[in-house]
């Protein structure tokens, strides 16, 4: 009985965890940065900037948003600061 309980607990624990479908080191970060900016409704578009965007680039405006805590949008914020950074790099 012992052993089913723990089946259990391991299927649960594999079940909860937000990596059940993570295979790739860029899918997990825009993982974190969609939690670091609480819009985990929007985590695939995350998912896709850390796939297609200079990582120096995303860490800017992570870092940017993260300083300003009482924004009231987080997501909001961060694509206005990663718009202006690709801005000034092409210009």
């Amino acid at each position: 009985m012992d052993q089913i309980s723990n089946l259990f607990a391991k299927t649960k624990k594999k079940i909860d965890s937000p990596d059940k479908n993570v295979s790739r080191e860029f899918q997990q970060y825009g993982y974190d940065i969609a939690v670091k900016l609480n819009d985990i409704a929007h985590k695939a578009l995350y998912i896709k900037l850390a796939k297609t965007q200079p990582r120096s680039r995303i860490e800017l405006a992570l870092q940017f948003v993260l300083d300003y805590p009482n924004a009231r949008s987080k997501g909001k914020l961060f694509m206005y600061k990663m718009r202006e950074l690709k801005s000034t790099e092409t210009t």
